[in-house]
């Protein structure tokens, strides 16, 4: 466990101190696109975080080859330099898209190459557990077409969530904690050595979104666009195919009797992590819902609009900090409910336990207008305006803005000090968010009147 911490804490500092200077290389290199009015930010924000993502990855893979326990996964195996190779292509890919704006055809094109290198090099589904049935051998045409389907919709799933400041980091980072404790007990507990590349890849993946998180929170400094999120689908996905199509499950003994017996009991484990729906639920649903909105509409499925499941919290009420928070909340259910389930299937505590959750969910979101208040003591530590006293404003210093009559309550906070309102600026204009090396944040639009999309 020592030497995963490791890896982890050294991906993590690579990654975090990586994107400052990748921030300004994006800026020269002029990878900030203009707003536009499905983008929830309103100030050119630059791109091209995948960069310190990638050589955070490869940071993470050159220190577990040199530690003593963890070196032996590249000796027996070549799964490693599998995800490394794919991982190299999808990430190229996403950076010319970051810079380019490239074709969505050809960033399909793009996925289904890297996920073929992946395949080429061994890391593919090699049988897979049919309740009633038992484990059924794959040809290898038929391997590398399901690996090659779970690459592509991982991806995908990942990159269509990533419309909010810090929410694709964040939900990617839940998942494959959950993934990363279910290969661990896996490997260590039932000394299946077949599980180790999977739990090195949760615990970089895990490395990789913690690193980037602090300078992708609202209001983000730095976007991770496409060469980060497809990067992060990739590992995900190359995580679930190690442990899922290459882990025999009568090898874990759990129960006696037939094959047949043993899957049928294990299928709570496998099942969730054979199409890791569970494990990345929310952004799988949007991407289902995304396509069949689009194409109801005749539109393309990979038209950009404003249906995301986020942006809907947005519509309903919930501020940004909010609606991350939620989805977080309901990846983190699924995820660690799944792999609760797994360890346990026979628990009842464990279904109410989810059930009681859910209701909790359920609850915030029909609340978006609801503000917290923290008690007396804890004042000092939350922002001001979970302060009973409210937040601290001087009306004498802006000037409030009015919309058909009414006074908007949030217009001193989007107002400048000279009490002029903000209005959004091109790219490449002097004043960017996080667009100066030394100059500090600038806050962000109230997001209804900043449009529903990234």
């Amino acid at each position: 466990m020592r030497e995963y911490l490791l890896t982890l804490c050294v991906t993590a500092a690579v990654t975090y101190l990586l994107t400052g200077p990748v921030r300004k290389f994006a800026i020269v290199a002029g990878a900030m696109p203009e707003i536009r009015a499905r983008d929830v930010h309103r100030e050119p924000t630059p791109r091209l975080g995948g960069i310190a993502m990638f050589f955070g990855l490869c940071a993470g893979l050159l220190v577990a080859d040199h530690l003593t326990n963890l070196s032996t996964v590249f000796e027996k195996s070549n799964e490693p330099r599998a995800l490394l190779s794919g991982a190299a292509l999808i990430w190229l890919i996403g950076v010319l898209d970051d810079k380019f704006e490239i074709d969505a055809l050809i960033k399909l094109g793009g996925q289904m190459i890297a996920a073929g290198v992946m395949v080429m090099q061994g890391l593919t589904i090699l049988w897979l557990p049919i309740p009633t049935v038992g484990n059924v051998a794959l040809t290898q045409w038929q391997g590398t077409l399901l690996t090659v389907a779970l690459v592509v919709i991982t991806i995908n799933a990942v990159n269509f969530v990533d419309g909010l400041d810090g929410l694709a980091a964040g939900m990617v980072c839940i998942a494959s904690a959950a993934f990363f404790l279910y290969a661990y007990r896996v490997w260590v507990s039932y000394g299946i050595e077949a599980a180790a590349p999977a739990t090195l890849f949760s615990a970089i993946l895990m490395g990789m979104c913690l690193g980037f998180l602090p300078h992708n929170m609202h209001p983000a400094r730095i976007f991770m666009g496409d060469s980060g999120s497809m990067l992060i689908g990739l590992v995900l996905a190359a995580g679930a195919i190690s442990i899922t199509g290459q882990v025999d499950p009568d090898a874990l003994k759990l129960f006696a009797g037939s094959e047949k017996a043993a899957v049928h009991q294990t299928v709570p484990v496998y099942i969730p992590l054979l199409l890791p729906l569970t494990i990345i639920a929310i952004p799988a649903a949007d991407l289902v819902l995304a396509i069949v909105r689009r194409t109801w509409r005749g539109q393309s499925p990979f038209a950009a609009d404003r249906g995301h499941l986020h942006h809907r919290l947005l519509e309903i009420g919930h501020s940004h900090s909010r609606a991350v928070l939620i989805m977080y909340f309901w990846s983190a259910l699924i995820a660690f409910g799944a792999l609760a389930y797994s360890v346990n299937s026979a628990s009842m505590w464990i279904v109410l336990g989810v059930v009681f959750l859910s209701a909790i969910g359920l609850a915030l979101l029909l609340l978006p207008r609801f503000t917290p208040r923290a008690p007396r003591w804890a004042e000092a530590f939350v922002p001001p305006r979970y302060r009973r006293g409210g937040p601290i404003s001087e009306p004498a210093a802006t000037t409030p803005r009015t919309v058909a009559g009414q006074v908007s309550a949030d217009a001193a906070a989007d107002a400048l000090p000279d009490g002029q309102p903000r209005t959004p600026v091109a790219a490449g204009a002097g004043r960017v968010n996080g667009a100066t090396a030394i100059g500090a944040r600038s806050r962000l639009l109230d997001r209804r009147k900043a449009g529903t999309s990234r």
